[in-house]
């Protein structure tokens, strides 16, 4: 059994994993995200702990994580050795890495446009042989609905709706159409540039936007956790 972590921008991802097999996940939002990992280990004694982390650890952190497991794996800003290894170009995130090591696996032999949708909306390109082609990174809806409410005067701070037009109606539903459309127009516009790839959408928004999306989607939630896993059996 391997414990694996996904330290996000703003939400900690635990899952247990039985070789590539995803056991049972845990979210977390508080600030204990580290002693969260730890007490989990200590309860399930895994073989390999493999994490990634939006941010540097700092050494103390590190050194609480290699005592929770036989066998410690590190993914963050100042640990990429890994993804050098995989032919991932460096300066991509940590996330961003697990989830084409992962889509890699799933999609064998197929090009991909993956999107990973959070605080930022993250596009990557894969190539048929699995060869990075590319990607971009703007706000997420989160963030665009944040930004709005901040830098406009006398705006509202609003989130997505079920029911949400192309356009609005009402400043209320012109500001959440404005950013769903937005966001949709954007990631069709990069589908339409690489027409005959898989198209995959991980991330806390993936479900809400594969359902407005006119293309067929592979929706995986828990693609990063899945490339953890993949990177604890093969390291």
């Amino acid at each position: 059994m391997n414990l694996i972590a996904d330290l996000g921008n703003t939400v900690l991802k635990v899952a247990v994993a039985d070789g590539t097999t995803l056991g049972k996940t845990y979210r977390y939002q508080g600030e204990k995200k580290i002693e969260y990992i730890c007490e989990l280990a200590s309860r399930t004694y895994p073989d390999v702990l493999a994490v990634s982390s939006a941010r540097a650890l700092t050494s103390e952190e590190k050194s609480k994580l290699e005592a929770c497991a036989g066998r410690f794996i590190l993914l963050d800003p100042e640990n990429m050795e890994i993804a050098g290894r995989k032919d991932i170009p460096l300066h991509l995130t940590p996330d961003t890495v697990a989830s084409i090591i992962a889509v890699r696996h799933l999609f064998k032999g197929k090009g991909c446009s993956l999107f990973d949708l959070g605080t930022t909306i993250t596009a990557t390109f894969l190539d048929a042989d699995g060869s990075y082609a590319g990607n971009t990174i703007s706000p997420g809806s989160t963030t665009r609905f944040r930004s709005i409410s901040r830098y406009a005067r006398n705006l509202p701070l609003l989130k997505e709706s079920e029911e949400c037009g192309v356009t609005g109606h009402s400043l209320e539903s012109s500001i959440i159409s404005g950013v769903v459309s937005g966001i949709i127009f954007e990631i069709e516009g990069f589908i339409s540039l690489h027409p005959d790839n898989i198209i995959v959408f991980t991330g806390g928004d993936a479900n809400y936007f594969a359902k407005r999306t006119k293309n067929s989607i592979f929706v995986v939630c828990n693609l990063v956790l899945m490339g953890l896993a993949l990177i604890a059996e093969e390291e």
